[in-house]
């Protein structure tokens, strides 16, 4: 796979734009000006150095040099965000001539013939106002800044190098992937009846209490992450096992593992990294009778969408993915909670769009505040958990409110989630390989855990809508109606969240 042999990392654009239909001359400058790019060393500079001083980075802090000078580092390709406003994100019919007349626009500047799609290769997405195209010259991207018709311009395939210096290089650092198997402690769960074994976080949160009021029957929860594993039944054909019955699991894969950035040729539904699998077990896995770890929701339908390669969204197609499957997702009208594992530094402006899509379609949108190595838990709370239209969950050591060695905090949490152990040990989940179990820790499980209880209260509350599912959820936190400056409202009582 491609993300073995490369080092990547995530960016994204929001461009405020001024608006004029006609096409509109760009600046006269030096003809230095115009031919000299700037080294990715002197970019990912810039970058870090937001990172630093803002935690955060957004491309219309930059200017036209900066961002041409990104898209001709990578093959040359611009996203572009359209609509007449900010809020015009979603394909309409109104947002369509404002389409085809900038892709005209491009075409035009650039010298491309319409009926030679080969020389710009374009991308249009189905349901939000984005497509990427092939951009040269520098010229194009001074023109589309001015035209309010233009919501942002994002370099699609830019990378941050990967270096000892380098903030992004450590935020959100190793994949995440991991295929082991471990042996349990018998300290780390208890086992019920048919035979599943409880991770020793879900007393902390009441969550057994509260499967005597519901299981999640009746609720479809999505997991955005790298896939299912084919070799763990528990997770395919053996979903209904023990006391898990009458509920379905679906597949489907939305990322595409090629260097080629318009290659459409998607790399299938099966999880190539193990997060996945680890998440979906999380929350939903069956209360099995083969001595395996049981999950939050174990009567709750899964969708597994596979997106991303592992658990940082930079490279181009998992922008793409994530993207893809947050609009499919969105419109489904059964499934009402999705699981985000993962994320990214800071924004990526066209997988911003796609959570407002699924956000307006109501469904509630569970992310990981972050993890990373312990050189940078200075970090605030990544994106996506940083925009309003998600629930951010970070995870704690044991017995009190320490963020876990990896995690990071903010006043953008919105919930904590025991899974470090005083011992050092994690949370027991399904393991990659058929009557195996391993440890996952990380604000991904506490991300997957809390998807997990969002489900059992809307399988307790079916007719309730997200907000009234959320807050019950509030109320159960530790801290309600109180709101820590840290940790949000802190641990959620599952028991209290679903009576």
């Amino acid at each position: 796979m491609k993300k073995l042999l490369l080092s990547m990392a995530a960016l994204a654009v929001i461009v405020s734009c001024s608006n004029n239909d006609e096409t509109i001359q760009p600046d006269v400058q030096s003809e230095e000006q115009q031919s000299e790019i700037l080294s990715k060393s002197q970019i990912d500079d810039i970058i870090q150095k937001s990172l630093e001083d803002t935690g955060d980075f957004y491309w219309k802090d930059t200017n036209a040099h900066t961002i041409w000078s990104a898209v001709q580092h990578e093959g040359g390709i611009l996203t572009i965000g359209y609509g007449t406003s900010e809020d015009q994100y979603q394909r309409s019919s109104e947002s369509e001539p404002i389409k085809d007349n900038l892709i005209q626009l491009v075409r035009s500047l650039e010298n491309y013939k319409s009926t030679n799609k080969g020389n710009d290769e374009l991308y249009v997405d189905e349901n939000i106002n984005v497509i990427d195209i092939k951009v040269e010259n520098k010229a194009t991207i001074e023109t589309l800044l001015k035209d309010t018709r233009v919501r942002y311009l994002e370099p699609a395939s830019y990378t941050l190098q990967a270096t000892n210096n380098n903030a992004q290089a450590k935020i959100l650092s190793g994949s995440g992937c991991g295929y082991r198997s471990e042996t349990l402690q018998s300290a780390d769960y208890r086992t019920v009846s048919p035979g599943a074994r409880v991770p020793w976080n879900f007393d902390v949160h009441n969550i057994p209490s509260a499967w005597n009021y519901s299981t999640g029957r009746g609720v479809t929860v999505a997991v955005i992450d790298s896939g299912l594993s084919p070799e763990q039944s528990l997770m395919n054909q053996n979903f209904n096992d023990g006391d898990s019955s009458g509920r379905t699991v679906q597949k489907y894969g939305t990322y595409v593992d090629s260097f080629w950035p318009w290659s459409n040729n998607y790399d299938g539904v099966n999880d190539k990294c193990a997060h996945g699998t680890s998440m979906a077990s999380a929350a939903t896995a069956p209360r099995n009778n083969n001595n395996q770890p049981v999950g939050v929701a174990y009567n709750a339908n899964l969708v597994s969408y596979r997106a991303v390669a592992d658990v940082l969204i930079d490279d181009y197609h998992e922008k793409r993915g994530v993207a893809e499957a947050l609009t499919a997702l969105g419109n489904r009208s059964d499934v009402k909670v999705i699981s985000m594992s993962l994320g990214s530094p800071f924004g990526i402006s066209r997988v911003r769009d796609a959570i407002r899509y699924a956000y307006s379609r109501g469904k509630m949108i569970i992310a990981a505040g972050g993890t990373s190595t312990s050189f940078t838990t200075w970090y605030g709370v990544i994106f996506p958990a940083n925009m309003n239209e998600t629930v951010a969950v970070t995870g704690l050591k044991e017995g009190r409110y320490v963020r876990c060695s990896n995690c990071h905090s903010g006043s953008k949490i919105d919930f904590t989630i025991e899974m470090e152990r005083n011992s050092g040990k994690l949370v027991p989940v399904l393991s990659y390989y058929n009557n195996a179990a391993r440890y996952v820790g990380g604000s991904s499980v506490a991300t997957a855990t809390t998807a997990g209880i969002a489900a059992l209260v809307w399988s307790k509350n079916p007719t309730w809508n997200r907000e009234q599912v959320l807050n019950k959820m509030k109320s159960a936190g530790e801290f309600y109606p109180n709101r820590n400056s840290q940790f949000g409202y802190g641990n959620i009582d599952a028991l209290k969240a679903v009576r």
